[in-house]
């Protein structure tokens, strides 16, 4: 009888939704540096997959994320297009964070399983502030407007995916919003999104060229917060029925 009712413990146990924070601490990188793989590939942190692209024609040319510590928030220009705004990472004893750009193509991420994203952190590259706050994107003539005024706005838009990677339900935060340019990592609720099988991000500003947007194409995310979608009702049905038979057979002893 003890080990019907532990066993049904177990598995109600082993199937209740616990709250999983990516934070991109799991990967190793030296000091003050970024990882730079140079090809196209697919990294790691928890149980999701982040893309990242290389321009193999050119040499040159990283798009959709990366994860980064570095910590240089006065330097402006692409050179320095891996460094958040804040220097770190969000939260105390936290370093690594990760940068999405939208240069070559929308930056995806795919979890292991459906997720409920609670939301996560976000701010601004230095590349992009130093560009919306002084009007100094590192070029000698800027082709940014700047520093953002009202009306000006800097705008991610967060889609959530299904399993085969089509758009869901869409997002909206503000990382600039006239001339508040955000320069702390600040959280963004996400739970609108329902349960999604990835997310793919993608910028928008209100100041735009010949060639497209004008403002730097960059982002910084930190502590995405995620809860694995409940089990199938079948599960939950097996650990009751677990638990109904001990009871049963608990009073006929």
């Amino acid at each position: 009888m003890k080990k019907i009712f532990i066993g049904a413990a177990l598995v109600v146990a082993s199937v209740s939704a616990q709250a999983v924070v990516i934070d991109f601490d799991d990967n190793v990188l030296a000091a003050n540096t970024f990882y730079d793989p140079q090809a196209n590939t697919v990294w790691s942190s928890g149980d999701t997959d982040f893309e990242h692209s290389w321009n193999a024609t050119y040499n040159c040319c990283w798009g959709g994320f990366t994860y980064s510590n570095q910590t240089d928030t006065t330097t402006a220009g692409f050179a320095n297009d891996r460094s958040a705004i804040t220097g770190d990472g969000a939260g105390a004893g936290q370093d690594n964070y990760a940068i999405g750009t939208t240069g070559s193509a929308l930056p995806q991420l795919m979890f292991s399983q459906a997720k409920t994203v609670l939301g996560a952190e976000f701010t601004n590259t230095t590349y992009a502030y130093l560009a919306m706050a002084n009007g100094d994107d590192g070029n000698a003539m800027p082709f940014v407007k700047g520093p953002f005024a009202a009306g000006d706005y800097f705008k991610i838009t967060v889609t959530g995916l299904d399993a085969v990677g089509d758009a869901l339900t869409s997002l909206d935060f503000l990382l600039a919003d006239g001339a508040n340019v955000i320069s702390d990592w600040t959280w963004f609720d996400l739970s609108g999104l329902g349960e999604v099988n990835g997310l793919e991000f993608s910028l928008s500003s209100s100041d735009n060229g010949t060639f497209g947007m004008n403002t730097p194409g960059y982002f910084a995310v930190d502590n995405i917060s995620v809860v694995p979608v409940p089990v199938p009702a079948a599960v939950w049905l097996f650990a009751s029925a677990l638990g109904l038979l001990g009871f049963r057979k608990k009073v006929r002893i």
